[in-house]
């Protein structure tokens, strides 16, 4: 018997999460952003219920030509465009837009023979300062590619970093429509934060827009507002089951370095999940697990292959109890991801494409 972990991917639950942004930016096109493997999900498992998207976004090439095995014949947009001359070429053969960040990029356009023009997407540095033209430089960057006979048509692309935050979205927004205010081409600005928290401030900004988190039925402004909050479901479900019992007295401990220590009387399961399977090792004492669809809590350390926890809230629960660790269980309850990456200190992109590759995938509605 195969150990009983297991990662379910929700393929409805995809599409009404796509859906839903559609529902927040109704004049807009939608990129479904599938970089790192679909955020961990799987491209192969997430095509059917993304292809309503209008194109695909993601960085590398193998996963683009993944796509195009797929039978999409839609757009491809490469996100850190292309990193040396000869992606140009399959660039080329596959139909792919790419984007502009970097001199270089430009260089190696201006050199590329190619009888097929490209289509680019310029990106401007409004103030993440990763990639892209900073204001003062954008227009001679796009001056440069509009002299190219190698480019077809130039989009325009700027990135934000506080879309989920405070700070928002207002000076970069200035930044990019004081320089980009009389150039043609299509603009693609928001991501999911901004596609869902800031549409009255985006307007008609943005011709495309690039949900990826949202996709994936996490909140982009987590613990501001929750998944539900934002109408979105789970995309991914962690599952396990029961394997062991403990039954604790006061002064007990539990697990590596003892760091959770029984006040009383206390029954135990252990779970087969650990940080090998991509559970993350920071969570603490107290991190919320289904069991039987009842909400328990994590005690001890996670270790490599287990975790332990508190059966108080659920006295039938025993071998072979059904457990989540993120996701829906079976009786609908869900436990949102973004509970389990805070509890860690981290975010729910982190958990999903961290899944390790010892678990098992399916794909279910």
């Amino acid at each position: 018997m195969p150990r009983p972990i297991l990662a379910t991917v929700h393929a409805a639950a995809l599409g009404h999460n796509l859906s839903r942004v559609r529902s927040s930016v109704p004049d807009a096109r939608i990129w479904a952003v599938v970089k790192a493997n679909a955020y961990g999900h799987g491209i192969e498992r997430v095509f059917d219920a993304l292809r309503s998207a209008d194109g695909f976004a993601l960085l590398d090439l193998a996963e683009a030509q993944r796509l195009r095995a797929l039978d999409w014949r839609g757009p491809i947009l490469l996100l850190e465009g292309c990193f040396e001359l000869r992606d140009l070429e399959l660039c080329s053969r596959l139909g792919l837009w790419h984007t502009v960040h970097c001199d270089e990029q430009i260089d190696m356009l201006a050199t590329h023979k190619t009888q097929l023009p490209h289509r680019v997407f310029l990106k401007m540095n409004s103030g993440m300062n990763r990639l892209g033209f900073t204001p003062g430089r954008y227009r001679a960057a796009w001056t440069r590619l509009n002299a190219l006979p190698q480019v077809e048509e130039i989009s325009l692309m700027t990135h934000f970093s506080d879309a989920d935050g405070p700070k928002g979205i207002a000076a970069q927004v200035q930044a990019f429509e004081a320089v980009t205010h009389d150039l043609p081409g299509e603009r693609t600005l928001s991501n999911s934060a901004a596609a869902l928290r800031h549409v009255a401030e985006m307007g008609e900004k943005s011709d495309w827009v690039r949900p990826g988190i949202a996709v994936y039925g996490s909140a982009p402004d987590y613990p501001q507002r929750s998944a539900a909050d934002w109408g979105l479901q789970p995309t991914l479900t962690l599952a396990s089951k029961i394997i062991g019992l403990q039954q604790l007295q006061a002064g007990d401990t539990v697990g590596y370095g003892s760091s959770f220590t029984a006040e009383g009387p206390l029954r135990i399961g252990v779970v087969a999940c650990g940080y090998a399977d991509g559970y993350p090792r920071h969570c603490t004492t107290g991190t919320p697990v289904l069991v039987n669809g009842v909400r328990c809590r994590m005690v001890g350390r996670v270790s490599m292959d287990m975790i332990t926890v508190d059966l108080t809230p659920v006295s039938e629960a025993g071998m072979g109890s059904d457990v989540v660790l993120w996701g829906r269980c079976a009786s609908g309850v869900v436990l949102p991801i973004d509970e389990i990456a805070q509890s860690a200190g981290t975010v729910a992109y982190e958990l999903m494409c961290a899944l390790a590759q010892r678990v098992p995938v399916v794909a279910a509605e």
